[in-house]
Formats: C-alpha cells, sequence, structure tokens
C-alpha cells in the first residue's frame, strides 16, 4: 500500500497563491518596427522601465544592441517575523538588431516616452541624379 501525501503541496499553493504576490513573466518585451521615407523606427514597449535601465549601442560589426536591465527588490525588516516568502523582480533583455545599409549610423536616436523605448533610425538620403538630357547628334 502506497501513501501520498497530497495535502502538502495543496496547503503551500493555498497559502502562496494569492493576487498580492504576482508570478514573474519571463515573455519578452513586444517590438515593432516601422519604416517611412526618412526613417525607421523601432518600438520596445517597457513598461515601468526608466531611461536608466536601458543601454542603446551599435557594436562592432554595425549593429544596433538594445539591451534593459531592472532589478527590483521588496524588503520588510521586521525583526519579529521571518520570510516564507520574499519577493525579488529582476528584469534583462538583450536584443540584436542587424540594420540596413540605408541607415544613418551616426545620427540614431533612442528616447523612453510612458514605458515605451523608441529608437529612430534616419535613413541615407540619397539624391536622386537627373537622367534626362539633350543627346547631340553628330
Amino acid at each position: 500500500m502506497m501513501r501520498s501525501n497530497n495535502w502538502v503541496p495543496s496547503v503551500f499553493n493555498d497559502l502562496f497563491d494569492v493576487d498580492l504576490m504576482p508570478k514573474a513573466n519571463f515573455t519578452a518585451p513586444a517590438i515593432n518596427v516601422k519604416e517611412n521615407d526618412k526613417s525607421y523606427t523601432v518600438e520596445l514597449a517597457a513598461p515601468g522601465m526608466k531611461k536608466e535601465d536601458f543601454n542603446v549601442h551599435i557594436n562592432d560589426e554595425g549593429n544596433l544592441m538594445i539591451k534593459m536591465e531592472s532589478k527590483n527588490e521588496k524588503k520588510d525588516e521586521d525583526k519579529t517575523t521571518r520570510y516564507l516568502r520574499r519577493e525579488f523582480s529582476y528584469t534583462k533583455f538583450e536584443q540584436t538588431l542587424i540594420l540596413p545599409d540605408d541607415v544613418k549610423r551616426e545620427e540614431i536616436t533612442a528616447k523612453v516616452d510612458n514605458g515605451v523605448l523608441t529608437v529612430e533610425l534616419p535613413k541615407v538620403v540619397e539624391e536622386k541624379v537627373k537622367v534626362s538630357r539633350q543627346i547631340d547628334i553628330v
């Protein structure tokens, strides 16, 4: 006869499975890429992140690197209790984007507004050479 202690996991699940303790989210942020005649725009959704949490740079291969890192530790200093569960929040994300040849790498800009990182990638504007001309007959 085999005995099972199935009540132990359910007791802990009932104790710790409350709405006050959010679960960790391991999904990557959503990235949008838009294009118009003058530029490309990369938008990365990062709610709650600040400008200081981002690092945007061009690597040695000429690719755009977007890094995001944030740590949040919730501590309750109470000497009369001990922790059964302690919540730490740590977010780290890194994305490499291969840039098209027509991007002016020296003019790329980035900003964070309302939880969205926006990176503007201006295009090289090629002046169209007029090909129409009068051809002299010899």
